[in-house]
């Protein structure tokens, strides 16, 4: 949530937090007790109960007494979104095709405010401390699908973007300099993919290269994933042809939806 949001006199305060209950559940937390719903939101326990207990009575959430956990109904809030853009079913055979080819987990991910939200997976081992599934949120700075759609922005974009970001050392390797973070974004505009070493998780390695919609903009990003054990960086930027031919195709199919 951006701080020019909050402050807006048409922000709703109370619709923002009930959205932050839901998005406090992901892959690596299904079920959550009253008190950890409330430290992970930062709310009192009183309001994260009142939000729970709407959420259950909308038929979004459902208890044992004890715990909560989201049900297959908050798969609608996302339903017309995903239908609308086309992205998910247009991506998800080219790069099955890819990760075949490679042997590696390949995603596609499209930028929500300041983070990439996935929106198409094809995983082939755990690579990560967290899972990753479509809808897994990842701050966009540290990430080089994120880096490939922030560098597609507009100065203005970019520059409000980066101004709402919170760069949190999240490594030892992960960039926090914002000018720093900037030339590395006009070199991602420049040369038209991101390589990103260890910055989101230790020994984490991904290359991302965008995916020009109809219109000419960018749509969305597409990156494969690998190990620092199983691939050097040289070795990586290798395959670079292949991922930028997987977007091509990706394209074309998406001028004929």
């Amino acid at each position: 949530m951006s701080a020019t949001g909050a402050a807006s006199p048409d922000f709703v305060q109370s619709f923002a937090r009930g959205l932050a209950v839901i998005r406090a559940f992901d892959a690596e937390h299904p079920e959550l007790t009253l008190a950890e719903v409330a430290r992970r939101v930062g709310i009192p326990p009183a309001a994260a109960r009142r939000f729970l207990r709407t959420l259950e009575m909308l038929g979004y959430v459902r208890s044992d007494h004890r715990t909560f956990a989201l049900t297959p109904l908050v798969l609608e809030l996302g339903f017309s979104y995903l239908s609308a853009l086309s992205l998910p079913e247009a991506m998800q055979p080219h790069l099955e095709a890819l990760s075949h080819e490679i042997g590696e987990s390949v995603s596609a991910a499209v930028l929500a405010d300041t983070d990439i939200v996935y929106i198409a997976r094809v995983p082939t081992r755990r690579i990560m401390t967290v899972g990753i599934t479509i809808g897994t949120h990842f701050p966009a700075y540290a990430t080089s699908m994120g880096r490939v759609l922030l560098a597609a922005l507009s100065e203005e974009q970019r520059a409000s973007l980066l101004d709402a970001a919170v760069l949190d050392e999240l490594t030892p390797r992960t960039i926090t300099d914002s000018k720093r973070l900037a030339a590395e974004l006009d070199t991602v505009a420049s040369q038209g993919w991101a390589l990103v070493d260890g910055e989101l998780e230790p020994g984490l390695r991904s290359l991302a290269v965008p995916v020009y919609g109809k219109d000419g903009s960018v749509a969305a990003a597409i990156n494969l994933s690998t190990s620092a054990t199983r691939h050097s960086i040289e070795e990586l930027r290798g395959l670079l042809p292949r991922v930028l031919d997987t977007a091509t195709a990706i394209e074309r199919d998406l001028r004929h939806l």
